[in-house]
């Protein structure tokens, strides 16, 4: 069960795009903390052409529960097998089916005590690691954090953010719990036309790729993410179909995290937003897969920029 409904998540989030890659720097492998937004950890990044020089937390903890030695394998199994061979012992002592019966008693006794025993040591082991994560909910994600404001002529006359798909502006707000934070916080000092540059491109890169235009996706993301959309494109043309991405609109939003590495700025966002998200066949523009319906999808997207210069799409995550 666990294996099928595994293959059912990377069968969603191969639908579209292919789930999580691209490049974050240094912090490539690192989990960005968490916001209001996406109160979960995103998917690790799978595919980046940036080394993975260090382990991430992640990383660290999976070679020490594969090691762990499960109870057949510990001191249960080791019980287990001396509780056996007693009673062959037994057995070849002339004590009959009674003898082993009665090891067979006391071998039933020990499974259920130490399989009531495994099951307190795994409740407390994960309560331990689930106790960090309360802490973090409903709090602010530092002075990087904004709130959405739906938008319309009326609230935002002239907002130079306004777009055909009809995507509001980021509401930027300092909160007054939002000290700043290690690992959490704006280390840049984005500003409001910054926001409005993301929320923008959230709308444009994906109407690029539903439209399959190389230009502007080269003017909107960076060679390697470039990269992976043509590969997906030219995977999606193979197979005569077309992702087709419409109504694109942003629900909510804020900064995960922004920090800068030499004379590059990095800033990661973590969006929700409503959008239509299907596979048309080229032929006959029939839906091949998907539901024509608005769905609403949380992702990290991951903005960097080079002395200054346009923000530019380096990474999505998907939560």
């Amino acid at each position: 069960m666990i294996l099928a409904f595994s293959m059912v998540a990377v069968d969603h989030a191969d639908a579209r795009r292919g789930g999580s890659f691209g490049s974050r720097g240094a912090r490539t492998f690192q989990s960005a903390p968490p916001t209001r937004t996406a109160p979960q950890p995103a998917a690790p990044v799978e595919r980046s052409m940036t080394p993975n020089t260090g382990q991430s937390n992640a990383a660290r903890q999976t070679p020490a529960t594969a090691s762990r030695p499960g109870f057949m394998n510990g001191f249960g199994g080791s019980m287990l097998r001396g509780l056996m061979l007693g009673g062959l012992i037994g057995l070849l002592l002339g004590h009959g089916f009674g003898g082993m019966a009665g090891i067979l008693g006391f071998l039933l006794q020990a499974l259920l005590i130490g399989g009531v025993a495994v099951l307190l040591i795994r409740m407390f082991r994960s309560q331990s690691a689930r106790s960090p994560a309360p802490a973090m909910a409903g709090k602010s994600s530092g002075p990087g954090s904004f709130a959405h404001r739906e938008a319309s002529a009326d609230n935002f006359p002239g907002n130079p953010s306004r777009n055909s798909n009809g995507v509001g502006s980021f509401g930027f707000s300092r909160h007054s719990d939002a000290a700043p934070r290690p690992g959490n916080a704006d280390e840049i000092g984005l500003t409001q036309p910054d926001l409005d540059t993301f929320e923008r491109m959230l709308a444009e890169v994906q109407d690029a790729f539903g439209r399959e235009d190389h230009g502007d996706l080269r003017r909107l993301a960076t060679p390697e993410m470039v990269s992976y959309f043509s590969e997906e494109l030219a995977e999606n043309a193979k197979n005569g179909v077309r992702n087709d991405v419409s109504d694109v609109k942003l629900l909510q939003a804020d900064i995960a995290e922004s920090w800068r590495e030499g004379d590059r700025d990095y800033a990661t966002a973590a969006m929700r937003y409503a959008s239509r998200d299907v596979l048309l066949d080229r032929a006959s523009g029939s839906v091949v897969k998907g539901d024509d319906r608005p769905s609403e999808t949380t992702e990290l997207w991951t903005f960097t920029r080079q002395n200054g210069s346009d923000w530019k799409l380096s990474a999505i995550q998907e939560v």
